[in-house]
C-alpha cells in the first residue's frame, strides 16, 4: 500500500538546517498495524504529515496503492485525503455546536454526497464505534473518550483503506485508551491499514510492528506479530 524511498525534508531555522527526515525508505503492506514511536523532532509526524498527504517531501518517492504520490498538485493531493484516508488526532477537533452525527457527516458533504446518504453513513459510522445511542450528542455532552470515538468515526465515515492517527491516546486515561485501542484492532481486523504515531510503549506494543525514529532516521523496524499476506 505504502511505498517510500529516500524521503528527504528539510527544515531552515535560522542559519541551521534540520534535516526532519534523512534518506528514509520503509514499506507498509495492506492490512498492516504500525506505530511510529521516536523522541520530539526525531521525525515520526513529519513522515505522517507527509504518508497523509498534509505536507511534500523535499526529495524522494512516495507511492500510494502504486501512484506517485510525491508529484501530485495539491487538488489532486487533497482528493486523495478525502477518499483514501482517515484522520484521527490527540486533539478531537469536533464542531462544538454540531451533534456527533453532524461531525461526522462533514467530510462526505465536501465528497458530494446527498445529505439523506450522509447522515445515514455517519449514523452506521458512530454504531461502529459504539455511539449509536449518543448520535445527537454534541461534544460537551461527551467524555473525552467518547469525543475520540466520534473522530474516529469521522475518519472512517468514506471507508477509507488507511487510518492514520497522531498520539490518538494522549489525551485519555489508561482505562479510556485500551477502549480506543480496542477499537483500533478491531478496525484493523476488518482490513484497514492503521499506522499511528505514540510516544506510550504500551499503547506501540498494540500494534503489529514499530518503527523507532531517531534524528530523522529510521533506527529500527521491529515486528510484534507476523505481517499480513498481500492477496
Amino acid at each position: 500500500m505504502i511505498l517510500v524511498r529516500n524521503l528527504e525534508k528539510r527544515y531552515v531555522m535560522g542559519e541551521e538546517t534540520i534535516h526532519a527526515l534523512d534518506d528514509v525508505s520503509l514499506e507498509i503492506v495492506a492490512g498492516e498495524y504500525v506505530a511510529i514511536m521516536g523522541a520530539s523532532g526525531s521525525g515520526k509526524s513529519t513522515l505522517l504529515n507527509i504518508l497523509g498527504c498534509l505536507d511534500t517531501p523535499d526529495s524522494g518517492l512516495y507511492e500510494l496503492d502504486g501512484l506517485p504520490v510525491s508529484s501530485y498538485d495539491d487538488r489532486t493531493l487533497s482528493r486523495v485525503r478525502n477518499e483514501k484516508m482517515g484522520f484521527v488526532f490527540q486533539q478531537f477537533h469536533l464542531l462544538p455546536r454540531m451533534t456527533a452525527v453532524e461531525n461526522v457527516a462533514m467530510p462526505l458533504m465536501y465528497a458530494g454526497i446527498k445529505p439523506k446518504e450522509r447522515l445515514a453513513r455517519a449514523r452506521t459510522a458512530l454504531e461502529r464505534v459504539g455511539l449509536g445511542k449518543r448520535l445527537d450528542h454534541r461534544p460537551n455532552q461527551l467524555s473525552g473518550g467518547q469525543q475520540q470515538r466520534v473522530s474516529i468515526a469521522r475518519a472512517i465515515v468514506n471507508q477509507p483503506g488507511l487510518l492514520l492517527a497522531d498520539e490518538p491516546t494522549g489525551a485519555l486515561d489508561s482505562r479510556t485508551t485500551d477502549e480506543i485501542m480496542d477499537l483500533f484492532a478491531s478496525l484493523n481486523a476488518d482490513g484497514m491499514t492503521v499506522v499511528l504515531v505514540t510516544h506510550e510503549p504500551d499503547v506501540a506494543a498494540r500494534t503489529h510492528r514499530v518503527l523507532r525514529f531517531r534524528d530523522g532516521r529510521i533506527h529500527s523496524d521491529q515486528p510484534t506479530a507476523p505481517r499480513p499476506v498481500t492477496p
